[in-house]
């Protein structure tokens, strides 16, 4: 819900946790500077969330959907280790191999990643 709310521009009355987490770090001056999906394990996927405040950078270990949603919340970008898309990512119709797909998201505007249907 989290990440289709960012998709689509969704706002609530109060804010959501991933909301709300934008708020504290926007309010202490900092920056998340990226998402890393770094691991699968025991088919668990582990993620890293990077926020810069006062010139240092924290890696705090989170789940990749929470670090999805506020990486949408943040407009930051999301890095997926190459060797979990080679073992685990899918190639969607109308690429024929993940280096094509590859391409196609290089090209992909940010703007264009909330141009979707849920009902497809």
């Amino acid at each position: 819900m989290a990440i289709e709310a960012a998709l689509v521009g969704e706002s609530f009355e109060r804010p959501l946790t991933h909301d709300l987490l934008k708020i504290i770090i926007d309010t202490f001056q900092a920056k998340v500077s990226k998402i890393e999906v770094e691991e699968l394990k025991n088919e668990i996927y582990y993620a890293k969330i990077f926020i810069e405040a006062d010139s240092k950078v924290f890696a705090i270990d989170a789940r990749p959907s929470d670090s999805i949603a506020l990486a949408l919340r943040m407009k930051t970008v999301i890095f997926v280790d190459p060797k979990i898309m080679d073992e685990n990512g899918w190639v969607l119709d109308g690429d024929k191999n993940v280096s094509q797909l590859i391409d196609r998201l290089r090209k992909t505007k940010p703007e264009q990643f909330g141009n979707y249907n849920l009902e497809e």
